[in-house]
């Protein structure tokens, strides 16, 4: 399993919906390579078997060939055991066995990821394969219309890539609650992001669902269970994260935006007391909106109860 990549320090009081954004450090990578065996591999390969529709999408018109070819250099500069570009048509996933020489498929790695790319359509097979070969999902953001025109994202967090694709950034976070700060810095955030500098920020929530992919058409969306107890709840209960990082795309004002999510147990993920107060402290701050937003309304006063009990132990 990969190490988690979140930032606990972007668990804060009061909770704001807000960009957060911060310079990425000199050597941190924006890629994590997949393994044979990885959760996220497993996951992103039935959702690309299953679903490629509903993850694979781009506007009328818009040509990606500039943003995949900056994250396939990215992609083997990062980690040249996982990926090798030759600039051109030629591409391979070394750790998944197989390769795309101009779009046709070739390799002998595991039968199964060969017949899942072998079945997406050709425009979309280097695009598959970066995303069976890392365990982030990708989006381009476009700086001088601020509008997000081509989307990979195997793994969404309650949003459907095909009601996002080719629309404006402040629309995108439309439905977000207590979302005035994201609105309003939309243009700004996106002229920023496709810059030259490299951008990073952290973002989490709270789930009943322990899977990665959470699609809306292909999750259940059942209620948190209202007659479990605090401990009952928080076993069933798992702390989802993505982190986000933006790659320049100088030649064309774009960015692809990559997202890493992350979830696991939420009593494995608040393993200190000192956790279990921040998180206490960011739930028990954030409005009704958001709580509404985030579908944690029904949950919210037994997993404060939960984290009270285990922020008990800090020294006083």
């Amino acid at each position: 399993m990969h190490a988690m990549p979140f930032d606990f320090a972007a668990v804060s009081a009061p909770f704001r919906m807000q960009p957060g954004l911060r310079r990425m450090a000199a050597d941190a990578n924006h890629l994590t390579p997949n393994r044979i065996g990885d959760r996220t591999l497993d996951e992103k390969l039935d959702v690309l078997q299953r679903w490629p529709a509903d993850a694979l999408v781009v506007a009328d018109g818009f040509d990606p060939r500039a943003a995949l070819s900056t994250l396939c250099a990215k992609a083997a500069q990062e980690h040249p055991a996982a990926f090798a570009w030759d600039g051109e048509a030629i591409a391979r996933a070394p750790l998944l066995g197989w390769r795309l020489h101009a779009g046709e498929l070739r390799g002998d790695g595991p039968g199964e990821i060969g017949r899942c790319l072998a079945a997406l359509p050709h425009a979309w097979r280097l695009t598959g394969l970066l995303c069976l070969a890392f365990a982030q999902d990708f989006a381009v953001i476009d700086g001088a219309t601020a509008r997000i025109p081509w989307i990979a994202a195997c793994l969404p967090s309650h949003w459907a890539p095909a009601q996002k694709v080719g629309r404006h950034f402040a629309d995108v976070h439309g439905p977000v609650a207590d979302n005035q700060v994201l609105l309003a810095a939309s243009d700004h955030l996106a002229r920023l992001v496709t810059g030259d500098e490299r951008w990073e920020r952290f973002v989490w929530t709270l789930t009943r669902t322990p899977t990665l992919q959470m699609h809306p058409a292909h999750i259940d969306a059942s209620p948190w269970p209202a007659g479990a107890g605090a401990s009952q709840l928080v076993a069933q209960a798992f702390f989802r994260t993505e982190h986000q990082t933006f790659i320049p795309v100088p030649a064309t004002k774009q960015a692809v935006f990559t997202i890493h999510v992350e979830s696991r147990p939420m009593a494995q993920a608040i393993d200190s007391p000192a956790r279990a107060q921040q998180l206490h402290d960011a739930l028990a701050s954030m409005t009704p909106a958001v709580l509404e937003y985030r579908g944690l309304g029904q949950a919210r006063d037994r997993l404060l109860q939960w984290l009270a009990a285990q922020a008990a132990d800090l020294p006083k």
